[in-house]
């Protein structure tokens, strides 16, 4: 590995944004111009959001909606789908994805004027379907245990997906949540080996912890699904068994997983992280990704892009259905609670009078 690999980061270079017409180059590595190649250090950016809750359309996703606190993360999942959309903000799928990272501090607030929407309809709402509510910023600044407060304060049905040990922190409202059958928790596990995980995913905990989360929430009567996600060929795809069966064990409810999938810049991303890290497999990582898709890094089209398609893909589902059935049958998530919900919970007392 280079000795100017950035330790701690999954993307190693800023790739180009396709909104931008121009971009900032280095001409002279004499180091003439006033440029900096890669700073990897973390930036904070402040914004007064419009609206905090996204109405999601894609089939392949099992939500009506999704909230996102923060935009861009921290951990650095090399993989991650949602890299494209902070192109949306000026910045680069890449290195600054997860060094540039805009918080949305008037969320609990957008989401509780959402509530008090007459034309509001109740639906589960997905916290972080773009990226994690837990990242480390939220230690400092509490934002999504606000949020979390406000859809207690309503009965709201949430889901929850993270990969962070700090939802720990919030278990006093998650366990009031649960015993209302107001929430399901969905843990992000990739990889159960230390080495692969510190490179593929470096600014999260290890594959082990997170079952320690699982076990932790689940004997707390918190619902957990497990999401082994992404499968990467020749990557971690040799660790589905494992994984489901030791889920199973530390009490998770159900389980599911997605096929890596490398849209947009991703691919480009991907293929230089691939070659930094395993150049000796990088190849056959790549080769046996695009045979999931076609012959493409990725497949937009809907149903065909979380499953991909081709042997390898196939063989892949047979063996996580295997799996699933021998370690998680007869489990399944409880299905959420819709009725509770308070409209106006600061007047909702006037009604009788």
């Amino acid at each position: 590995m280079s000795d100017e690999y950035l330790k701690g980061r999954g993307a190693q270079i800023n790739t180009k944004n396709k909104y931008l017409s121009n971009e900032v180059v280095k001409e002279h590595d004499e180091g003439i111009d006033d440029y900096e190649t890669q700073n990897s250090k973390t930036q904070y950016f402040y914004e007064s959001a419009k609206k905090i809750v996204n109405k999601v359309t894609s089939p392949d996703i099992g939500m009506f909606y999704s909230m996102n606190p923060y935009q861009g993360c921290e951990h650095g999942c090399i993989y991650c789908y949602a890299r494209n959309t902070h192109e949306y903000w000026g910045y680069s799928a890449g290195l600054d994805f997860e060094t540039k990272i805009i918080i949305k501090e008037n969320a609990p607030e957008l989401l509780e004027k959402q509530f008090k929407n007459k034309n509001w309809k109740v639906h589960p709402i997905m916290l972080s379907g773009n990226t994690d509510c837990y990242q480390p910023i939220e230690k400092k600044l509490e934002i999504t245990r606000a949020i979390l407060q406000t859809l207690l304060k309503y009965k709201h049905p949430v889901g929850i997906i993270t990969k962070n040990a700090l939802i720990l922190r919030d278990l006093d409202i998650l366990k009031e949540l649960a015993s209302q059958n107001l929430l399901h928790v969905n843990i992000s596990i990739t990889s159960l080996n230390e080495e692969l995980r510190r490179q593929l995913e470096p600014r999260t905990v290890s594959g082990i912890k997170r079952l320690k989360i699982v076990e932790k929430l689940s004997s707390d009567g918190i619902p957990v699904n497990v999401m082994l996600a992404p499968i990467i060929p020749a990557l971690n795809s040799e660790e589905i068994p494992k994984i489901i069966r030791l889920s199973s064990e530390h009490g998770a409810s159900s389980i599911a997983y997605t096929l890596v999938r490398l849209n947009g810049e991703i691919g480009n991303i991907f293929i230089d992280w691939t070659r930094k890290n395993y150049p000796d497999r990088a190849e056959k990582v790549l080769s046996q990704i695009r045979d999931c898709h076609g012959g493409q890094l990725s497949n937009s089209r809907f149903k065909r892009r979380m499953r991909g398609e081709g042997n390898i893909s196939e063989s892949i589902n047979k063996l996580f259905k295997i799996n699933k059935n021998r370690y998680f049958k007869g489990k399944s998530m409880p299905v959420l609670n819709t009725k509770s919900f308070i409209r106006n919970n600061n007047t909702s007392q006037l009604k009788l009078w």
